[in-house]
């Protein structure tokens, strides 16, 4: 069932928000060459900790860490272990917080020391699809808009959308519904009501769309090895705007990536 939040449900999902900024603001600042995907995860379980707050993604399906880490070719759910980051390498983050039972989830896609233009780019590009996608996130408007918009945007650049993996509802879980994928028509699927709240999560590829899951069971990577890029924030429709919970703390309320 989709549920719509109020203003003090929403709240404990800023709360979980701000946690989850916090523990991707200190992941990029540590994602250099040479450092682990195990030590972020770490710095990771030590802010939830020390913030009194737990993890959505540890033990979820059986899944072993508190963040993803997915390196380059990698599209999402890279489980963090001994692989050191190497320069030249980005790396998608995807973490979440969970407050008094409600979620927040966030991702963001970080260069390792210096990286290549097509990197760069990708990045970019990738970060832009979700402002464009949260902009449709309007009351009134439909899921497809989001999509339609992503789409547009990413395919105009040369790349494409994930098509197998999508965003969501969120609140007392982290997986909701509506779906939200990163491609459609726009004016089709759920209308967005006052009160939903969704996590939007462009994932776009240099190559195709293509993916392949790899023996782990979890990471997910592009059937033909280009990069991708992650990014996702969770946010609050209302009749002002969508309002991004996952934002740093001073940004409340405003409605941009």
């Amino acid at each position: 069932m989709i549920t719509l939040k109020t203003s003090e449900e929403t709240a404990k999902m800023r709360e979980a928000g701000l946690i989850v900024a916090e523990i991707l603001a200190a992941c990029r600042g540590a994602a250099r060459p040479g450092v682990t995907t195990g030590e972020l995860d770490r710095l990771a379980a030590d802010i939830l900790k020390k913030r009194g707050a737990t993890s959505n993604f540890l033990g979820y399906y059986g899944y072993p860490a508190t963040i993803c880490t997915s390196v380059n070719e990698e599209i999402v759910h890279g489980i963090p272990g001994k692989r050191k980051l190497k320069d030249g390498d980005i790396v998608g983050i995807d973490a979440g917080a969970i407050v008094d039972g409600w979620h927040a989830d966030s991702a963001i896609t970080v260069g390792v020391g210096k990286i290549s233009p097509e990197a760069e780019k990708l990045i970019a590009v990738t970060q832009e699809a979700l402002r464009r996608g949260i902009a449709q996130a309007k009351v009134g408007s439909r899921i497809g808009d989001i999509g339609a918009a992503v789409q547009r945007w990413v395919e105009s650049q040369g790349y494409s959308v994930v098509r197998n993996y999508v965003g969501h509802g969120i609140g007392r879980a982290m997986h909701e519904d509506p779906q939200v994928p990163n491609y459609g028509v726009a004016d089709r699927g759920f209308q967005i009501k006052e009160g939903l709240c969704l996590a939007i999560e462009p994932m776009v590829n240099t190559g195709g769309p293509e993916t392949r899951t790899l023996a782990d069971r979890w990471t997910v990577v592009t059937a033909d090895g280009g990069l991708s890029a992650h990014f996702e924030h969770s946010l609050w429709c209302t009749a002002k705007g969508p309002v991004v919970l996952t934002l740093p703390e001073g940004k409340e309320g405003v409605a941009a990536a």
